[in-house]
């Protein structure tokens, strides 16, 4: 068991998931309740992700975050490092691909909130961001632990973009999904057996306290 690959993707997975919640909420809201010109443009953009294949989203990541690209140069000047091929990188790849995993279950959970509570919720004089602390997210919560839980597990086991924008490199890159593939590689099909095994099992546990904590939500609310 490659237990520093697991972290590493455990500690990836986190990293996602914190950064993507406040994009989930802030874009699931404005897509559930404006209309504005475009707005299907952007929903098509931000799915783009399902179905293009990771390789060639990698390898588009790979052009824009790597030398000779702005932000790659901007990140070699600021810190000294270059993006690509680090932690850092992987992290900013994985929460741009995770983006519909998040963005969609927030924004149908948002819908799911009747407009009569929320025209009530202006009514009683609350303001737009009282009304999303104390009317909205604890509706629409189901949708947000559906959007974190999917990013989460779909972080874990995500491989081409991984491969592409970060390689493999031991305590920095190699996650358990590369691990995997190299035990594989390496004819050490008991080892990948293992680390696969361990990584069903988190998805299903992950996805049992999300189905547990949605039927409980559920209940209060009715």
């Amino acid at each position: 068991m490659d237990w520093t690959a697991l972290f590493l993707s455990l500690r990836l997975a986190g990293w996602t998931v914190v950064l993507l919640l406040p994009v989930a909420v802030i874009m699931g809201r404005v897509l559930a309740y404006q209309s504005f010109r475009g707005k299907g443009l952007f929903e098509a953009l931000v799915m783009l992700p399902l179905v293009l294949p990771p390789t060639v989203f990698g390898y588009y990541l790979l052009v824009v975050l790597g030398r000779g690209a702005p932000i790659g140069d901007f990140w070699q000047q600021t810190f000294g490092q270059p993006l690509v091929f680090s932690f850092e990188g992987l992290v900013l790849a994985s929460v741009i691909f995770n983006l519909p995993f998040a963005i969609q279950p927030a924004q149908r959970g948002f819908e799911a909130v009747p407009q009569d509570i929320r025209e009530a919720a202006a009514c009683c004089g609350m303001s737009p961001w009282r009304s999303l602390l104390q009317v909205e997210l604890p509706l629409a919560w189901p949708g947000l632990m559906t959007a974190m839980v999917l990013t989460f597990a779909h972080t874990l086991g995500e491989f081409g973009i991984v491969l592409m924008v970060g390689g493999s490199i031991p305590g920095e890159t190699r996650t358990i999904a590369i691990a995997i593939y190299d035990r594989v590689q390496a004819f050490d099909y008991d080892g990948a057996a293992v680390m696969s095994a361990v990584l069903v099992g988190i998805s299903l546990f992950t996805i049992g306290i999300t189905y547990l904590l949605s039927a409980r939500v559920g209940r209060r609310l009715s």
